[in-house]
């Protein structure tokens, strides 16, 4: 079977909801990076490209295998939570995930502040060219104030769990006025071992076409991708939007793992 059958089922099954997909790739837990401090990352200028040609791009090697399997073992926890979200009540798909509270986990705290001083001249320079005012500021702790200000105060990474026939709908993470337009999820189960399928996909669509990308990840490999909404080429030059959305085809056996890292808080 071609990796392209599951992923077009599974969008068939969403058709009045929607799909997420998205892969990232990342780098660093060094102290340095710990707390707002530019990561360590292998060529930003590299991923900065892919995610102005593609909408996302895949950060290898983010974490370890240990500390994937570590983080997956969290999920059996009932401590740790503020909600915990069983997809098909909502129509959102098969499966389940979890919002982390604060504080949350050490590594994904400091990974989430590693990451995000690193996408915000992407995220900016797209605001500028879509004509859009707002401007993120340098440090993640900056922007939570203003999110924080303005209502959301609710953590928004969170763990996803997937079994057998389980699938996530094509979706975009919107949690309120503030929104940061890049986000990052982290693959913590190993593909063909852990669980088959289950691949993320992402897809654009503007005013003349419609395309889905499929984001291959391994272990521990990451993938970052745009929220909702980034700018591309207009045929006749200048700019013009484009409506991403992300999502995950359906799980042939296993079972599958996932951080999301959101840089927004809810309301």
């Amino acid at each position: 079977m071609t990796k392209t059958s599951p992923i077009r089922y599974a969008i068939r099954e969403c058709a009045e909801g929607g799909i997420a997909a998205t892969e990232t790739r990342l780098l660093s837990n060094t102290s340095r990076a710990r707390r707002g401090h530019a990561a360590a990352l292998r060529d930003w200028e590299s991923i900065a490209q892919s995610l102005d040609a593609h909408g996302n791009a895949v950060l290898p090697g983010l974490l370890t295998a240990a500390q994937c399997e570590r983080l997956a073992a969290l999920y059996a926890r009932t401590e740790g939570y503020r909600s915990r979200i069983v997809m098909a009540r909502h129509g959102f798909g098969r499966g389940e995930y979890k919002y982390f509270a604060y504080p949350l986990p050490p590594l994904l705290d400091e990974l989430r502040h590693a990451l995000y001083p690193n996408l915000v001249p992407i995220a900016n320079r797209w605001n500028q060219q879509l004509g859009i005012g707002v401007r993120y500021p340098e440090t993640l702790d900056e922007f939570l104030q203003r999110c924080h200000c303005a209502g959301q105060r609710r953590p928004t990474p969170l763990i996803l769990e997937y079994g057998e026939g389980d699938y996530n709908c094509l979706h975009q993470d919107l949690y309120g006025e503030h929104v940061f337009p890049l986000q990052v999820a982290i693959l913590l189960s190993r593909p063909g071992e852990d669980f088959t399928g289950g691949e993320f996909v992402m897809t654009e669509s503007n005013a003349s076409h419609q395309r889905a990308d499929v984001v291959a990840l391994r272990q521990g490999d990451a993938v970052a991708f745009t929220v909702n909404q980034r700018p591309v080429p207009g045929k006749r030059g200048g700019t013009r939007k484009a409506a991403m959305r992300h999502g995950v085809s359906r799980i042939r056996s296993g079972r599958r793992h996932t951080v999301g890292l959101i840089f927004h808080d809810s309301r």
